[in-house]
């Protein structure tokens, strides 16, 4: 094929330069995928922590406001479905439907003044309080490493090998619509 050793020389050289490349993108990219990872199991542990005090404040909330059964079950509910979700989206979206159905159990709460004196309830809002503050930290270190493996996974000339080496999209860990910041209305 190569009748002269600089041509030789010259396609072994090249070969190598695209070894090389290959690899660092490979690199690359498994060591995105290892930081989206690690940011999810950051969040996880948060995410954890909030299951785990649910089923206390929901028993706090049960001995006050027995008749409110209906939110009590969906709070039950959103953290039964976060916990048996099987692929990354559904789990995202059970996490926000958890925090949905929180907020409809501090509104309860609210239209109760004894559930408001309970130390053990006020305790445990505290430590839901933090757990969320935690949870929104982690989302945001979450989304920032999942931003930055989408991005290399679509870039030319990554997104050939990314699809080559089955490198999947991630999804963002997105705010609820009832999360959703509105304008606050201040009167004075």
């Amino acid at each position: 094929m190569f009748s002269s050793p600089i041509g030789m020389m010259a396609y072994a050289i090249a070969l190598t330069v695209c070894a090389i490349w290959f690899s660092n993108c490979y690199n690359r990219l498994v060591k995105l995928k290892a930081h989206v990872d690690e940011a999810f199991a950051v969040m996880d542990v948060h995410l954890e922590k909030r299951y785990d005090l649910i089923p206390n404040l929901v028993n706090t909330v049960k001995g006050s406001a027995a008749h409110e059964e209906e939110t009590l079950t969906q709070v039950i509910e959103a953290r039964n479905a976060a916990w048996s979700a099987n692929s990354w989206t559904s789990r995202l979206q059970s996490e926000n439907d958890i925090t949905d159905a929180l907020h409809g159990l501090f509104a309860v709460a609210e239209n109760y003044p004894e559930l408001q004196a309970n130390k053990n309830f006020v305790k445990f809002q505290d430590q839901l309080i933090k757990i969320e503050d935690d949870i929104a930290h982690a989302r945001t270190y979450y989304n920032g490493t999942v931003r930055e493996y989408n991005t290399r996974i679509k870039q030319f000339p990554t997104i050939v090998y990314a699809k080559m080496l089955k490198f999947k999209h991630r999804p963002y860990f997105e705010v609820s619509n009832s999360e959703k910041r509105n304008n606050v209305n201040v009167e004075f």
